[in-house]
């Protein structure tokens, strides 16, 4: 595009944005008002820096690539094998996990690493009967050599 072209695309975003500034200050005040002036600045601002430019070609950019991918086949392509993969994968950990369930119930370790804890009936050295939970802190204590 042209310098021309440029300008008169600022010139149509100043404008657009000095009557959203006008019916912001009407209708909702000088603090609205105020914000949509820092608005509609900015494309004057962008086009003075060059930055207009920039963005205009990323959107351009972005618009190609996105076009790109929803009517080429080989991304489409692309996108289905990467959806392979991660089912491949997620099977892979189900069947793995599974193996490893059977290898521990083949072991023939009902406890599976727990401890015995205390029957139900034992008493705190005070003489008073003490309940499951507590049997269970106690024997941690013990263990760690607290009492």
């Amino acid at each position: 595009m042209e310098a021309t072209t440029w300008a008169a695309l600022t010139a149509a975003l100043t404008v657009a944005g000095a009557i959203w500034t006008w019916i912001a200050f009407r209708r909702r005040g000088a603090a609205n008002g105020l914000r949509a002036m820092g608005f509609t600045l900015l494309p004057a601002a962008a086009w003075l820096t060059g930055t207009l430019e920039m963005v205009v070609e990323i959107a351009g950019s972005v618009t190609d690539w996105a076009t790109g991918l929803v009517f080429d086949i080989r991304t489409w392509a692309g996108v289905g094998l990467a959806g392979l993969a991660f089912v491949l994968w997620v099977v892979s950990g189900l069947i793995r996990d599974r193996q490893l369930g059977r290898a521990q119930s083949g072991k023939g370790t009902a406890t599976k690493g727990r401890q015995e804890l205390p029957p139900t009936s034992a008493k705190q050295p005070g003489g008073s009967p003490i309940d499951d939970d507590m049997a269970d802190i106690e024997a941690m204590l013990r263990k760690r050599g607290i009492e």
